[in-house]
């Protein structure tokens, strides 16, 4: 029998679904963040108007990816529940001379968090940066991918940043 604190193991400790079932729908949000060191160049160039691309505008098209993604992530996270997500919300801002930041906010009204759409979001829309400006440079760092804050299941949680 599993003593395990992991809620994907069932008793016998092999990877289980978490069921459920037996809980109330509740508005769920989750937010979270993946920072990006393009350098100043990039940054400068794509303050200058979305960097026109091939694959089209660079924040565009990472906006996009990143809401793509929050939509596909028990497609792609073993043993995430599928959500039909009320809202997906991707945001990318220049923080500094050289860094950009893309928070992406997830919300569902459902008996699941969403923490893990919010953070494949921000996560796959930085990928998709780095895709579309490694042509320019290879020495991007994906960094800080977190999750800010969640609301509305068992606790709530909130980064103190």
């Amino acid at each position: 029998m599993s003593t395990s604190p992991f809620t994907h193991l069932n008793a016998a400790g092999q990877p289980a679904m978490v069921d459920v079932g037996g809980k109330q729908p509740t508005r769920r949000v989750a937010r979270a963040r993946s920072r990006v060191v393009l350098g100043a160049e990039i940054v400068g160039l794509v303050q200058a108007g979305d960097l026109p691309t091939r694959k089209g505008p660079v924040f565009q098209t990472a906006i996009l990816a990143g809401i793509m993604a929050a939509k596909k992530t028990a497609d792609l996270i073993p043993l995430c529940h599928p959500l039909g997500l009320d809202d997906c919300q991707v945001s990318i801002s220049v923080i500094s001379a050289d860094t950009i930041e893309i928070v992406c906010t997830a919300t569902v009204t459902g008996k699941t968090g969403v923490e893990m759409e919010a953070l494949t979001g921000a996560s796959v829309a930085a990928l998709t940066v780095y895709d579309m400006c490694k042509a320019l440079s290879h020495d991007i760092v994906i960094s800080e991918t977190r999750l800010l804050d969640k609301t509305g299941g068992k606790s709530d949680f909130h980064h103190a940043d």
